[in-house]
């Protein structure tokens, strides 16, 4: 059974014929979401070529910064070799590759088996298919609760999200974010199984990706609490079994592999300077980035932490459906409190793309009584997206 307050009303339909009539769960791709989907494509498109453009300049290569920077590196060797690689950095910093979850590897695997491509193109292979398929699902999100103006707006305003250029490279969040995406319309439109079967993919995605099943478990547990226990579906139950398992799952197989069961993944992430301290190490590098300055990257950091908070607040103004809401306020909070790799915090923030929602709201209501102040808007951010892209991946030796 489902309750309104976590399964929403279908969205209703605007405009000359349209009045009053649902818009009905899409069984093909409409000519609106596909209109989303050329603009979110057109905006990343523009992204990598003001990349490339950057690139060359520095005298690198487009490809190889897109598709073996950073943590793609881990990744591809993960998908060549398998687990068991550490990299000793100092007495107190063990790097080792079990911090990865092992979906992305295990899919770019799966790609080198099938084609010719080598780890770089087919890491990026599978975070473009990734990514289109993460905007699909937020565009019928979006539909479902606000309409195709608001969820078109939603898809374009998350392609061009300042580290929008991640989506672009061979990195995870585009796979947890479609994964998410697809669990939150699955929990939205009562398919439990398949929101629980995507949140266990979710959590075998990234670390953070336990915020998928948190909030399918938290649907799941308002609709129990509802009826008392009673009348509830199977698909209900197997649903919120099945979330956590994929996150779960891999936190006990590298505890045991570890000779911890329970803290064997997390001593893992604290070789890596990763911990959650409650805010503890974020706090202490804002205080010294305010007193001593510091690269540009690491103000920007803040001021898009700072705005996340902010849209969570005015999300939770807007009364939007909790599992919306545990979803982005779990990211958020996990972004937070987490210790370490302080510039890549709104990086982890890219799944939690119902934070765009108020934004995407607003922007739909200036464009219908002011356009050219819309249009204004999403230009500047996106002038801002690519050119801070392309610094972020081309120009700064930061990690991302």
């Amino acid at each position: 059974m489902t309750h309104a307050s976590t399964i929403p009303a279908p969205a209703r339909e605007s405009g000359a014929g349209g009045r009053g009539r649902p818009v009905p769960a899409p069984r093909r791709l409409s000519t609106t979401a596909a209109g989303a989907l050329g603009l979110f494509a057109a905006a990343r498109l523009t992204g990598v070529l003001v990349l490339s453009v950057a690139a060359w300049a520095q005298g690198k290569q487009p490809l190889a910064l897109l598709g073996r920077s950073w943590d793609s590196v881990w990744y591809l060797g993960i998908a060549a070799h398998g687990y068991g690689h550490t990299l000793h950095v100092g007495p107190a910093v063990a790097r080792s590759d079990l911090a990865f979850f092992p979906l992305y590897p295990a899919l770019i695997r799966c790609v080198t088996a099938l084609t010719p491509l080598g780890g770089g193109a087919a890491g990026l292979v599978v975070a473009w298919t990734a990514a289109a398929a993460a905007a699909y699902g937020i565009y019928l999100v979006g539909a479902r609760l606000h309409g195709p103006a608001v969820a078109t707006l939603l898809v374009l305003l998350w392609g061009l999200l300042p580290h929008s250029v991640v989506l672009s490279m061979a990195y995870t969040e585009p796979v947890l974010t479609a994964f998410a995406a697809w669990s939150l319309y699955a929990v939205l439109t009562g398919r439990w199984v398949w929101a629980g079967a995507l949140a266990a993919l979710a959590g075998l995605a990234r670390p953070n990706g336990v915020a998928v099943a948190a909030a399918v478990l938290a649907a799941a547990a308002c609709e129990i609490f509802r009826a008392r226990g009673r009348d509830v579906s199977h698909s209900l139950w197997t649903g919120a079994a099945l979330a956590p398992l994929g996150w779960g799952g891999y936190v006990l197989w590298v505890g045991r592999r570890e000779g911890d069961p329970l803290g064997g993944y997390f001593a893992v992430q604290r070789l890596w300077g990763s911990r959650f301290d409650f805010g503890r190490g974020s706090l202490g590098f804002v205080k010294h980035l305010l007193l001593h300055g510091g690269r540009f990257v690491f103000p920007m950091t803040m001021v898009i932490v700072a705005a996340a908070i902010l849209l969570f607040a005015l999300l939770v103004v807007d009364r939007a459906p909790l599992p919306l809401l545990v979803h982005s306020g779990v990211l958020l909070l996990i972004a937070l409190g987490g210790s370490g790799f302080f510039e890549c915090k709104p990086r982890f923030l890219l799944p939690a793309f119902p934070l765009l929602l108020p934004l995407a709201g607003a922007l739909v209501r200036t464009a219908r009584a002011r356009p050219w102040h819309a249009t204004l808007v999403v230009g500047a951010l996106a002038g801002l997206s690519f050119a801070y892209g392309a610094y972020l991946v081309a120009v700064a030796h930061t990690p991302l």
